[in-house]
């Protein structure tokens, strides 16, 4: 670790550079040959698919974006290092509507375009090393209790179901499809002191080993990536792409309780990020295939449409490849045709993007969405991550137009909604990271405003 403003120079680069052990490894690695690289060219020109061969007039008359954010905060209680982290997830309605209304007036009111845009954030404090709570014994047991009640306090509608509930739901999924959790190694106790299997159950409950509490929650396992000598960064960004999810699942299952799915073929929603659970609790992953799964299926029945979910990927190996195919030979860009769409398969990715000649599909265990390239009318870059309701739809091995559900209603959105500020983005995530970054609506419950409105105008037409 070097001194504070301390820089390498280039000698110490030259070194590494011309180091016989880098070298080494520079003649082991695999190279990409010439044919295999001509190979996933001519996979990119076959499987390109432009918006002007797919029939869609949809324009959705609301957005629901969702986004995270979580800030390490120092916790003065005399301990050394001693910190919590701060985690706000935003949902912010944006109603697009009113929105393409006002963008055909010559003139717009400031304090009315304001009221096109909803936000609802809810904040959670998680604490991290060196951070103890009423009589526990450990930052640790402190985390796991926090979050805990943290999930059991929080809903989207004032009298609808809490996010413990939702999140039980689908640990349930998961202990009656599995039959518990865990391979042939299962978790062991997050009690310190106590060497025997997790013991599973819902609510709050008690260690038949030890006699001291634990939580339904536990089961995510996210307390083992607290670091108890320093700063927990890793932690807090698990727990809040966690919330983000759940947020998603909690938001529809609310409107099913509530018998509004028949409004929702004209609500597109999407988070930032990719349709993924990943680290610890990755097993719930499976549980959001199925439930969202049995939720369109509910919901198709009334509107005759698939639900329409994505994330976005706004940097990684993925939009760094997608640069890459837009890149010509000279160096110069547009050698991806505007308003078309690229659909990947597991063997494009395996061959082209992340190598890898595993058996597994990619994203098998981590994914409920489907990744493409597409770029927008005006030329925008985006990785979308659209979800699958079937298993034929997850089948990374075949490419087909039906595996990607509602993909003409996807292509128009983007045109519509693609950020002129951020070009790898879509506008109401925008908005939903402003609003997560700096939370002005805690606390406040848009979904039963944004339920009503939306059916008063249903009933209207």
């Amino acid at each position: 670790m070097g001194f504070e403003n301390e820089f390498a120079s280039y000698e110490p680069l030259r070194r590494i550079l011309d180091s016989t052990k880098v070298k080494s490894l520079q003649n082991r690695l695999k190279i990409r040959k010439k044919d295999e690289q001509e190979s996933g060219q001519e996979e990119f020109k076959n499987n390109i698919i432009s918006k002007a061969d797919m029939k869609s007039d949809f324009i959705p008359d609301y957005v629901i974006a969702i986004d995270g954010s979580y800030q390490p905060a120092k916790a003065e209680n005399g301990f050394p290092g001693a910190e919590f982290g701060y985690i706000t997830i935003s949902a912010v309605l944006i109603v697009e509507k009113s929105v393409r209304e006002f963008a055909r007036q010559e003139f717009i009111d400031p304090k009315k375009f304001r009221e096109t845009e909803k936000a609802s954030t809810i904040d959670t404090v998680i604490p991290g090393c060196n951070v103890i709570i009423d009589s526990e014994k450990s930052a640790k047991t402190s985390m796991r209790r926090m979050l805990f009640e943290e999930l059991r306090n929080t809903r989207a509608f004032e009298e609808g179901e809490t996010l413990l509930e939702t999140y039980e739901h689908l640990f349930r999924i998961k202990l009656e499809k599995n039959k518990g959790i865990g391979g042939r190694e299962k978790p062991r106790s997050p009690i310190d002191g106590v060497d025997q299997e997790m013991t599973y159950d819902l609510g709050q409950y008690v260690c038949p080993h030890s006699g001291e509490p634990l939580y339904s929650t536990d089961a995510m396992r996210l307390h083992e990536l607290m670091n108890s000598g320093g700063t927990n960064g890793e932690m807090y960004g698990q727990v809040m792409q966690m919330f983000e999810k759940l947020w998603l699942v909690h938001i529809l299952r609310s409107f099913e309780k509530k018998d509004w799915l028949n409004l929702l073929d004209r609500v597109v929603f999407v988070l930032d990020g990719p349709l993924a659970c990943f680290s610890t609790w990755s097993w719930i992953n499976k549980s959001i295939i199925l439930e969202l799964a049995r939720i369109n299926e509910l919901q198709k029945k009334q509107t005759g449409k698939d639900l329409l979910i994505f994330g976005i990927e706004k940097s990684g190996i993925f939009y760094n490849h997608f640069e890459e195919l837009d890149t010509k030979i000279d160096g110069t860009t547009d050698r991806f045709p505007n308003q078309s769409a690229f659909l990947l398969s597991d063997g494009y990715i395996k061959e082209n993007i992340i190598f890898s000649e595993s058996n597994k599909l990619y994203g098998q265990d981590t994914y409920f969405g489907r990744k493409l390239f597409y770029k927008t009318k005006i030329g925008y870059r985006i990785v979308p991550v659209l979800a699958f309701f079937n298993e034929h739809q997850q089948n990374l091995k075949e490419v087909r137009l039906n595996q990607f559900p509602r993909l003409a209603d996807l292509m128009n959105v983007l045109d519509e909604l693609a950020s002129s500020r951020y070009s790898n983005s879509v506008s109401p995530l925008v908005s939903a990271h402003a609003e997560a970054a700096i939370p002005l609506n805690l606390g406040k419950r848009i979904f039963d405003d944004i339920a009503r409105e939306i059916r008063a105008k249903s009933y209207k037409e």
